[in-house]
């Protein structure tokens, strides 16, 4: 029998439903966030019940060692420790549920957002004053849950074993490589943490990243990913030339993609004309651009994300030689795109973010 801590009680999830933990200070917050996920979230359906909710990390950790839950909607600022220290903690506890930190101070471009996705936070959501917790809030909350549970990768067909490629291409070009290119969305960042931090310091390939993000987060991202990396970082810019141990991220108003330089280099393009995934900005171009100039000197890697957003990318980079490396299905917060790669036989591996790091750092093809 489940242990009722004070002020919680605990409820068993019926056959579908995903439980929520809700850890906010404000007594209600809680009963109106508690209250929007018992109506159906605003009307788009059962599927999530509330399991707790409490006002402390302490609470939640005490709630977390008796009950299982799915989801965390944490909040930042509280007594005590606050959301952001607690956060591995939290998802440590609840054997890696998938927290969305809901906070006042989790706006758009807010440094809080970034450290809280890099911490491994899978989404986040601004949280308005209480009185101004409306349907349109209820409405971004409802999204940020389905999208999470919601993606065709739990549906996908059993994924076949990747084929190597041709005897005499592997002869041809050797096992090594010249760039790294990473794509990554939903619970991409901090996957793309735990990979730049299994990269030896000594590591001098230029790395260029494309994230699913606004552009308003870019400068803290950026920021975010040379201190994770320990080599600068920037964000795009027309005709910024690829140089050793740097990294470029794209802007979130622009696909960036790459054009070969006379001198044998290569710069950054800047594009904003539709992609196919729909995505601003979107992983096909870049991956498809680095594989027109590096062919089989490319190593292409997408982490976890929504969509089928660099599959199509991908499969340039198989056809004219390159690598591809998928994050595995286990620590993907959604399993979208690397699981779309995957489905598609392309990927010569599939690996969690260590790993992928590791490899990289032997400049080694998978």
């Amino acid at each position: 029998m489940a242990t009722v801590l004070p002020g919680v009680a605990p409820v068993v999830a019926k056959d579908g439903l995903r439980r929520v933990l809700i850890v906010d200070d404000s007594v209600v917050a809680r009963a109106v966030i508690g209250g929007m996920i018992a109506q159906g979230l605003i009307a788009q359906g059962p599927r999530f019940v509330v399991a707790g909710a409490v006002g402390t990390v302490a609470a939640a950790l005490a709630f977390l060692a008796v009950e299982s839950v799915d989801v965390i909607l944490l909040d930042i600022q509280m007594p005590g420790v606050d959301g952001l220290t607690a956060l591995p903690d939290l998802l440590a506890a609840s054997k890696n549920a998938r927290i969305v930190v809901v906070s006042s101070s989790a706006g758009q471009g807010a440094a809080n957002t970034i450290r809280a996705l890099a911490l491994g936070a899978a989404d986040t959501l601004e949280k308005p004053t209480t009185s101004g917790m409306s349907k349109g809030f209820g409405a971004a909350l409802a999204e940020r849950l389905h999208r999470l549970f919601d993606t065709p990768a739990t549906r996908l067909p059993p994924v076949p074993a990747p084929s190597s490629p041709p005897l005499t291409n592997r002869a041809a070009i050797g096992d090594d490589f010249d760039i790294v290119a990473i794509g990554a969305s939903t619970g991409g960042i901090h996957a793309l943490g735990r990979l730049l931090k299994a990269i030896p310091p000594g590591f001098q390939l230029p790395i260029l990243v494309t994230q699913h993000l606004p552009a308003s987060f870019m400068p803290y991202f950026a920021a975010q990913l040379a201190v994770l990396a320990d080599r600068p970082c920037d964000v795009a810019v027309e005709r910024l030339r690829i140089r050793p141990g740097r990294i470029i991220v794209a802007p979130g108003d622009g696909h960036m993609r790459c054009v070969a330089l006379s001198d044998g280099q290569a710069a950054v393009r800047l594009s904003t004309e539709p992609a196919v995934s729909h995505c601003m900005p979107s992983v096909d171009p870049m991956f498809a651009s680095l594989a027109e100039i590096y062919g089989p000197r490319l190593l292409a890697v997408v982490l976890s994300g929504m969509g089928r957003d660099g599959a199509e990318g991908a499969r340039r980079v198989r056809d004219t030689g390159g690598c591809v490396v998928v994050q595995d299905q286990s620590t993907s917060v959604v399993w979208g795109m690397p699981g779309a790669i995957a489905a598609q036989g392309i990927a010569h591996a599939i690996l969690p973010p260590d790993e992928i790091g590791k490899l990289i750092g032997t400049r080694r093809r998978a």
